[in-house]
C-alpha cells in the first residue's frame, strides 16, 4: 500500500479584498491615519493578516464603489505657518461650474474646492474654495486671482476666515 500524500495549497489570504468584513477591519485600522513607516500598506497587511496586495485591492475596491472617497494627507496648515485660512464662497453660473470648479481647485493656494447647493434667498453661493496663506492679505490676493479666473461667470463672492482650529478627521467607525 502506498502512503497518502497531501499537496499543500499555496498560502492564501483569509479574506477576499471585496469582503465587507475585511473592508471594515481596514477602515478601523486606518481611521487614525496610516502607519508612519516607509511601507504603510505592508504594515497594514501584517496587522490584518493579509498580503499587501490584498490591502491595495481592498482599498481600490472601496474607492471604486464609493465606500471611501479618497486617501490623502491631512496637513495641519497652522503648523506649516499658514495661519490665515479663508473659505471663499462664490455665486457662479451653474453652466460654467463643471469647467471652472476644477480650474479653481488646481490653484496653488486652494486645498479643496467643491460645489454646494444654494440656499436662496439668503445663501446664493454654489462654489466653495478653501484658501490658505500666511496672512489675510495673501489670502485676499489669492481670492482676487480666483475672481479674475471666474469672471464673467461669477455674480458675487465672500470670504469667511477661520476663527478657530477645528479637528480634522476622516471616517470613524465604532469599535476603533
Amino acid at each position: 500500500m502506498k502512503p497518502e500524500t497531501h499537496a499543500t495549497a499555496p498560502a492564501k489570504d483569509v479574506l477576499d479584498p471585496l469582503d465587507p468584513h475585511l473592508q471594515r477591519r481596514l477602515v478601523l485600522a486606518t481611521q487614525h491615519g496610516l502607519p508612519r513607516v516607509a511601507r504603510p500598506y505592508d504594515a497594514l497587511a501584517a496587522q490584518l493578516g493579509v498580503s499587501p496586495q490584498t490591502v491595495l485591492d481592498a482599498l481600490g475596491a472601496m474607492l471604486a464603489s464609493g465606500r471611501i472617497r479618497r486617501i490623502g494627507a491631512v496637513p495641519n496648515h497652522y503648523a506649516l505657518g499658514y495661519t490665515a485660512n479663508g473659505m471663499s464662497v462664490w455665486d457662479v453660473d451653474d453652466a460654467a461650474l463643471a469647467t471652472l470648479g476644477p480650474a479653481v481647485g488646481a490653484l496653488p493656494g486652494v486645498s479643496h474646492c467643491y460645489r454646494r447647493p444654494r440656499h436662496l434667498p439668503d445663501w446664493p453661493y454654489n462654489l466653495f474654495a478653501m484658501v490658505h496663506g500666511r496672512d489675510r492679505a495673501s489670502v485676499l490676493a489669492q481670492v482676487e486671482d480666483i475672481a479674475r479666473l471666474l469672471s464673467p461667470h461669477c455674480r458675487s463672492h465672500d470670504v469667511l476666515f477661520s476663527s478657530a482650529i477645528l479637528k480634522k478627521t476622516g471616517l470613524r467607525l465604532a469599535g476603533g
